[in-house]
């Protein structure tokens, strides 16, 4: 997509009560993994760089946020993009525990609560577009944020993936393409551009999350779970593939 604005404070000045509201919102959530974040460390063989890595990464999901905010046309950050937030809650404390955690692979109690944090961002998915169109709060800004958080957990997985051992290191391939394909916009304007909603495409971002959720469960172990990254990968290919030509062809690049 296409929402790049800038961030102008003198364009909020006259929307404070959206930042005020939007900041009170992210800050609720931030508190919250904070102190969850802190629990799951004292309960578990993570340290303090849990906390940090879970802080960090949250900051920064916030901080995109907060960046798309001029562009967001409501008065009110609203229940659907709250629901989006704790999905990126839920991401960063999953990616922290990927990253910190060294010995994940012996830790079966540990990869069964990833899988049910998973699960979890995976149901919520659905939930904020539907509470979007509910209260009429669709926006550009929503539906980038909900892009995103799930290209973050996709990426956060395929690497537990490789971490894990249950598939090579072209695992992390499904987890990059999205970014590529962010990369390659910067090259060739035409793949920059606005695609249309796209059933298939959230069809195989499902397969892709519930794939690699799958993958994570401690008894799936190779070869199954390298056939199950190798078709995820190859629906996530061949869907990228489609987007490809329909912009070049649109442009007239083909």
């Amino acid at each position: 997509m296409s929402l790049t604005p800038s961030y102008f404070p003198e364009k909020m000045r006259d929307r404070r009560p959206l930042v005020h509201n939007t900041l009170a919102n992210l800050a609720c959530l931030m508190l919250g993994t904070i102190i969850l974040a802190i629990v799951v460390r004292s309960k578990t063989a993570l340290g303090w760089d849990f906390v940090a890595a879970s802080v960090l990464s949250l900051s920064l999901i916030f901080g995109f946020v907060m960046y798309l905010l001029p562009s967001y046309p409501h008065r009110r950050f609203g229940y659907a993009n709250f629901v989006t937030a704790f999905r990126g809650s839920l991401v960063s404390l999953t990616g922290a525990t990927v990253i910190c955690f060294e010995s994940l692979h012996q830790a079966d109690t540990v990869l069964w609560v990833l899988v049910g944090v998973v699960v979890l961002a995976l149901a919520l998915d659905g939930i904020d577009g539907y509470l979007a169109r509910k209260h009429n709060q669709e926006s550009e800004l929503g539906a980038r944020f909900d892009m995103e958080v799930d290209a973050l957990l996709i990426l956060i997985l395929s690497v537990a993936a490789a971490v894990l051992a249950k598939a090579g290191a072209w695992v992390l391939l499904i987890g990059l393409m999205r970014y590529g394909f962010v990369a390659a916009g910067w090259f060739v304007p035409a793949l920059s551009a606005d695609l249309p909603p796209s059933m298939r495409r959230k069809f195989v971002c499902v397969v892709q999350v519930s794939a690699l959720c799958l993958i994570l469960v401690p008894f799936v172990g190779v070869p199954v779970s390298s056939y199950l990254a190798a078709v995820s990968l190859a629906l996530l290919t061949m869907s990228f593939a489609i987007d490809i030509v329909y912009l070049l062809r649109r442009r007239g690049g083909l």
